[in-house]
């Protein structure tokens, strides 16, 4: 039950940010000891439920570029399909996501600013090969870890100038939806099963994605990074010591 809520509140936080939630899903499991072999697929699994309800909500507001997502996108697909089909080790699999966790808490502190040029049609500096190579990477580190993608992709455009922060947050939810489908196909293809608590994640999961702007009022977005980043630090210190 501790569990459960832990999630509720992760789901409902990242969502005020304009994410799904997979590092956060990731830390929370790993920390509340949730089998190593079934950490990415149930993670994916959960990222695909609130992210579908925050693409929901972006779409109906008119917030989500279609056609800069599909440059991100349609390289990302297959490369986190590939991704979920290599099924790591448990040393090299805690080693990798554990890595990647502290980089994205690193990334929650350190928020990056616009660039001058930033924004545009596809912003001058941006080349459909740039926006494709990131969106491979990304979607190839979504499926081998479990992590939805957004929480490095909307940081690199806004450091590349590529996008704005309304334009980044517009674009995360729909990715990280793609990826983690993507990813999740390939997981379960090569023989890896969900939490037996999945159907509990995916319930709360949904419902915070669904409270998260009305949780969140009080808490400044800097102080919400702030948690999440400590919260996702000691889950990728916790994965790095197993």
């Amino acid at each position: 039950m501790l569990t459960a809520l832990a999630l509720l509140a992760i789901s409902a936080v990242y969502a005020s940010v304009g994410q799904a939630g997979g590092t956060g899903f990731l830390a929370i499991m790993a920390v509340s000891g949730v089998p190593i072999d079934q950490l990415r697929p149930t993670a994916l699994a959960m990222n695909v439920v609130a992210s579908a309800y925050t693409t929901w909500r972006l779409h109906v507001a008119g917030l989500i570029d279609w056609r800069r997502l599909a440059t991100l996108a349609v390289p990302a697909l297959p490369a986190a399909f590939i991704g979920g089909l290599i099924a790591l080790s448990p040393g090299v699999y805690t080693m990798v996501t554990g890595a990647l966790l502290l980089v994205a808490a690193t990334l929650m502190v350190v928020r990056p600013k616009e660039a001058p040029w930033a924004g545009g049609p596809l912003s001058r500096r941006s080349t459909l090969a740039g926006w494709a190579v990131l969106g491979t990477a990304a979607g190839l580190l979504s499926g081998l870890s479990g992590i939805g993608g957004g929480v490095f992709v909307a940081p690199a455009l806004i450091v590349l100038g590529w996008a704005r922060s309304r334009e980044a947050a517009g674009l995360s939810a729909p990715f990280i939806l793609g990826n983690s489908i993507a990813g999740l196909t390939g997981a379960l293809l090569s023989g890896q099963q969900l939490a037996p608590e999945f159907p509990l994640f995916a319930a709360v999961a949904l419902l915070g994605a669904a409270l998260g702007i009305v949780f969140t009022r009080r808490l400044s977005e800097r102080a919400i990074r702030l948690v999440l980043a400590g919260i996702v630090s000691i889950a990728g210190l916790r994965l790095l010591s197993r």
